[in-house]
């Protein structure tokens, strides 16, 4: 097992080590130290990155530290882009990235205060947390919080934050910290418990890295709360990246607002306006269209007299949608009795529609396979109604002029009785 750097300080960034093996995984190299300030992914806080050597610093013999993982006998594993020119035993110098080392060590301690603000004020406990690459969450106990709770609970952990209390790195025995009430005592043993004591404020059992002071954190901005099976889950930021949140946000808000030609604070009202104004249009255009499917089936069924009883209509439609030609067959088959209708859009994507009158003798669905069998593509249907999507549409009219020729040429029925 590789002694953990990290585990007595935080802001170790360079170390020398000694190469202990080199395996893979997934055919990928990865090497193990005795000693590493490598973080590995565990706890809801993801792995450093970095450069592994041997022998002198220079960039040119390191190897880019591209993942850190731990293996179930307690490994630290560095995966590395290509297989080390050196073997075990030899000394190796590892640089960890900086940048993002302090990021994590924002998002972390940031976490353990907020989830220590929502036990103080309402004895809420936080179940998980996850650090992604944009943002962090925590899932609390809670089907049940409020917006208000949220403020409170931001608005103490960030006092936290400016009164810049030591945090403390402390090793105790299980029994000693049965004693100690921690909010959290992890469920798996290595030898000594490692705690981290925000003074005064939280103390709990955890792994990962912290800053030496909640100050370093950096401002602490809370940024949503959804409902989740576990409870509540509450996404945040900290320190750098609550900055660059904060200006993403504020120039989205202000391009926002611009094209609303609307002051930054009004804009949620000009938005609620917006789509007022967009519920109205789009009734109104579905009346029109309505009106404009009731015009286009008075004019095809006058045009096509009844043949053997039925009235066979083909129309395709350079300019009108989907929606369209579903809602205008519709209207021909439903306000006239004895109608088939064979519509389509060559508007992309192209599209079909196929539907007859009540009591008609004719199959849609199967009529529409046998068009798409020689045009290509996929659809299908009842006998009343079916629909698909042409993959060649350049010999669609004349399949289509074929399919009604036929229905035309069908005796009519007998009537029952």
């Amino acid at each position: 097992m590789s002694e953990r750097l990290y585990y007595h300080d935080s802001f170790l960034y360079e170390f020398d080590a000694k190469l202990v093996e080199i395996t893979s995984v997934d055919s990928r190299p990865a090497l193990i130290l005795d000693r590493t300030a490598f973080y590995p992914t565990c706890g809801g806080q993801v792995f450093d990155t970095g450069w592994l050597g041997a022998g002198g610093r220079s960039e040119s013999e390191r190897l880019p530290v591209v993942e850190v993982t731990e293996d179930d006998d307690g490994r630290i594993l560095h995966f590395v882009t290509e297989r080390p020119p050196f073997g075990p035993g030899t000394p190796v110098h590892g640089l960890i990235e900086k940048e993002r080392r302090r990021d994590h060590m924002q998002q972390h301690s940031g976490q353990h205060v907020l989830s220590a603000a929502f036990v103080r004020l309402f004895d809420i406990r936080t179940v998980s947390f996850h650090m992604g690459g944009e943002s962090s969450s925590i899932d609390l106990d809670t089907k049940n919080l409020t917006p208000e709770q949220l403020r409170d609970a931001e608005t103490l952990a960030n006092d936290i934050v400016l009164e810049n209390r030591r945090v403390d790195i402390r090793f105790v025995t299980q029994e000693e910290a049965q004693a100690l009430g921690l909010r959290k005592i992890p469920s798996v043993e290595h030898g000594k418990l490692r705690l981290i004591d925000i003074h005064n404020f939280d103390l709990t059992g955890c792994g990962g890295t912290h800053v030496a002071s909640t100050g370093q954190i950096g401002c602490i901005l809370l940024r949503k709360l959804e409902r989740v099976r576990q409870g509540s889950r509450v996404e945040f930021v900290c320190g750098q990246r609550a900055l660059a949140t904060a200006r993403r946000d504020y120039a989205a808000l202000v391009e926002s607002a611009a094209l609303c030609s609307a002051h930054l604070w009004d804009l949620p009202q000009q938005v609620r306006r917006l789509q007022d104004d967009a519920r109205m249009a789009r009734k109104a255009n579905e009346l029109l269209v309505g009106e404009l499917a009731d015009l286009w089936a008075a004019r095809l069924v006058g045009e096509q007299p009844p043949q053997n009883g039925t009235i066979v209509i083909v129309r395709l439609f350079p300019d009108r949608d989907l929606g369209f030609i579903k809602l205008l067959a519709q209207k021909l088959t439903r306000q006239t009795p004895g109608v088939v209708a064979l519509l389509g859009t060559t508007r992309e994507p192209p599209s079909l529609v196929f539907a007859q009158s009540a009591g008609q003798p004719f199959d849609m669905g199967a009529l529409m396979k046998e068009v798409l069998s020689r045009l290509g593509g996929r659809g299908g249907g009842s006998k009343e109604m079916a629909q698909g999507g042409p993959e060649r549409f350049e010999e669609l009219e004349n399949v289509l002029l074929e399919v009604a020729a036929r229905l035309r040429e069908q005796p009519p029925r007998t009537p029952a009785g």
